[in-house]
């Protein structure tokens, strides 16, 4: 009798071997610029540039160790098992069951110190993620069906953030627009969020109409914009990483929900003061020229 075997070509395995490999080092297509990570982030989670997302890139990597090395052990022990305990090595298959009372102590032990290994460092990360207090700026955040509304308490300042005109236009069916032409496609708004690197700022999140979801990957943060309810969350740019930062809406909120960018515009301290002078007197000059109309 003759052994079944896969109809699988040898060279066929090179092939399968060569794909997994180009998969594994190729670069993942960008519509535009990567986040704050490169290399290897881009494959995995950003680490960020706030102290929440560095506090969950770090958690997430503890995790990702603990289990690359259980797996190599289980593995390592499948393997050695199935090479040395084959039939060919003489070996017949018992089905006695043996009961060994330390070996069950041990490998119940083990997980169970794994697990409150890991759970320290988890719940100093669920504390700093839900310490809001003692903020710098507070921002309220409203999410509408589709696009973001920001206001500053006490400075002045509000305005609507939406998709920009020229992905809008580029979305438009037989637009003849093409979406590679417009740098962000969906990804950039006519009026981005601005706030200063080095200041803790707290978003005081909700919305108008359905659920919605304020996201910021480089920011380590993603918080529901739920109607009649007010959640919190905080962020601080770290003082060196000036820049944009973008996100999107992470919560299916209707036809239009790929529609969502959030773009944050970190500035220093002194330009954040400049703007919100510029922005508070042009809304204010906004309305008396609407009230005397």
């Amino acid at each position: 009798m003759h052994r079944a075997r896969l109809g699988i070509r040898p060279g066929t395995w090179l092939s399968i071997a060569a794909l997994f490999a180009a998969a594994l080092t190729a670069s993942p297509a960008w519509a535009e610029d990567p986040p704050a990570s490169s290399g290897w982030g881009l494959l995995n989670l950003p680490v960020g540039v706030t102290s929440i997302s560095k506090e969950v890139y770090n958690l997430h990597m503890m995790a990702f160790w603990v289990c690359v090395v259980i797996g190599i052990l289980v593995f390592a022990v499948m393997i050695w098992s199935i090479i040395f305990h084959r039939h060919s090595k003489g070996a017949v298959a018992d089905v006695t069951l043996v009961h060994n009372t330390k070996v069950e102590i041990i490998w119940t032990a083990i997980p169970v110190l794994i697990l409150i290994a890991m759970a320290i460092p988890s719940a100093r990360g669920i504390v700093l993620i839900g310490d809001d207090a003692h903020s710098q700026l507070d921002i309220k955040v409203t999410g509408f069906q589709w696009g973001w509304q920001y206001t500053y308490p006490g400075k002045g300042v509000s305005f609507v953030s939406k998709l920009d005109e020229r992905s809008m236009a580029a979305s438009d069916l037989d637009s003849g627009i093409s979406p590679y032409s417009v740098p962000h496609y969906l990804r950039n708004v006519d009026h981005p969020l601005v706030v200063p690197v080095g200041t803790k700022v707290r978003l005081l999140i909700t919305a108008v109409d359905v659920i919605h979801s304020w996201w910021v990957p480089d920011f380590g943060i993603k918080k529901d914009a739920i109607p009649g309810y007010v959640n919190t969350s905080w962020f601080e740019v770290d003082a060196d990483k000036p820049g944009v930062y973008r996100g999107q809406c992470a919560e299916l909120c209707g036809r239009g929900h790929g529609y969502m960018p959030i773009v944050v515009d970190a500035v220093s301290k002194a330009d954040f003061d400049a703007w919100v002078k510029k922005e508070a007197a042009a809304e204010k000059a906004a309305a008396a020229s609407a009230s005397s109309s």
